[in-house]
């Protein structure tokens, strides 16, 4: 349990994210409401988190001396990662050296960050269902994966975040092109590849799982539709087969487990019947979670907050978060240049438990995911229909400063 003083004083308990956008204001915001102290950093000025942290610092988070100084400086009592571009080796060391506590831990960070390091957790160590797969490093390993594996095949960097750098490998004429997308899609540039083949699955869901002080519990099952490996769409509840549920809450728990620590965890399933495989694992809030805001008597976020906190999550004897209905949400998408403008907001709030937040980026070059907006309605379907309809209400311009 946590012993909470008064932020700004002497006695504050501080909390660091290492990353700042739209899902890291969300947490900011929802560990200031227990008087916590928060830090926010990342690359450039002015990110969402940084516009509501008590203070915040720009710097390269891969660079591993930067990162060392600026945790020996401030002194956090936790280090929260909210991205994946981060120098883990740095975090991982001096959780070895000096006690640093990184949430859930800096090995769980760590391994998440690489789909070479989970998947292996996954499939190898742990046994859970998986799609077949393969590591490659040279464009000749890249084509002999692609045969062993078979057509359609998804290819992604190793590394990498929001689609970038993944392709689906469909003909032979694509194999080339998905392999050079992919050098090019990197965090860390050029590398390693993963070649997974497809599954002929029905739907994909995140399943957010939580370890808190109490054991585990789960929210209800998100939907969610992708285009380039990028949010566009979240529903909640999907509907699952009893059998489909049972066994994706098992192999989360699984997994979860053995990352260890406290904290969401934003775990990736395709569904087929009551088939089941595991996909990927974010250790924090999941962009698809971020219905929750409109959803759940506890968003992803304050979920995130209590249990890193070591305090009780709310959840009933069968390990659930409480649910308030069918609820949707639609991604705000900018495509242009310059800081972005809103107009037509008043349309986009019209119809009843509607809900909009706009993450306050501080520009767009080129496309950027700038805002969401929420509904809850009868069904999933209706609320779909009215969270696009919002989102498609509102006009964006650009703005040189």
């Amino acid at each position: 349990m946590v012993d909470i003083k008064t932020p700004l004083s002497t006695s504050a308990f501080r909390v660091m994210l290492l990353g700042s956008g739209e899902l890291g204001k969300e947490v900011t915001i929802e560990l200031q409401r227990f008087g916590v102290e928060t830090i926010a950093v990342d690359r450039y000025p002015d990110a969402p988190a940084m516009q509501v942290a008590h203070r915040s610092h720009v710097i390269d988070m891969l660079d591993g001396d930067a990162l060392r100084s600026l945790i020996e400086a401030e002194q956090p009592d936790l280090v929260v990662p909210e991205i994946e571009a981060i120098h883990t080796p740095t975090l991982e060391a001096m959780e070895a050296e000096s006690g640093l506590r990184v949430v859930p831990t800096a090995r769980a960070t760590r391994l998440t960050m690489d789909r070479e390091g989970i998947r292996t957790l996954a499939a190898v160590e742990l046994g859970v269902p998986t799609s077949p797969f393969a590591f490659v490093d040279t464009f000749e390993d890249f084509s002999a994966a692609i045969d062993r594996i078979g057509m359609p095949c998804v290819v992604k960097p190793v590394m990498s975040s929001s689609g970038k750098g993944q392709s689906t490998v469909r003909h032979q004429d694509d194999v080339a092109k998905a392999w050079d997308y992919a050098q090019s899609g990197g965090r860390a540039g050029a590398g390693r590849v993963i070649v997974e083949g497809f599954i002929d699955f029905e739907y994909e869901i995140t399943l957010l799982t939580v370890r808190h002080v109490g054991g585990t519990a789960f929210c209800a099952p998100i939907g969610h539709l992708q285009k380039d490996g990028d949010y566009i769409e979240s529903w909640q509840p999907q509907p699952m087969r009893e059998l489909a549920l049972a066994r994706a809450r098992e192999m989360a728990d699984k997994v979860a487990t053995a990352l260890g620590g406290r904290g969401v965890f934003g775990m990736e399933f395709f569904v087929k019947g009551d088939e089941v495989w595991f996909s990927e694992v974010s250790p924090r809030p999941h962009d698809t979670g971020l219905v929750t805001l409109v959803s759940q008597t506890l968003s992803e976020f304050a979920l995130h907050a209590r249990a890193i906190l070591g305090l009780p999550v709310g959840e009933d004897a069968q390990g659930n978060i409480e649910n308030l209905g069918p609820s949707a949400s639609a991604a705000l998408l900018a495509r242009g240049h310059g800081v972005p403008a809103f107009s037509n907001v008043e349309a986009a709030l019209s119809a009843p438990n509607t809900a909009l937040r706009l993450f306050g980026k501080p520009r767009v070059e080129g496309y950027r995911r700038v805002g969401v907006t929420l509904a809850r309605a009868n069904s999933c379907e209706d609320a779909r229909a009215v969270a696009r309809d919002a989102a498609a209400a509102i006009s964006i311009e650009f703005k040189d400063n």
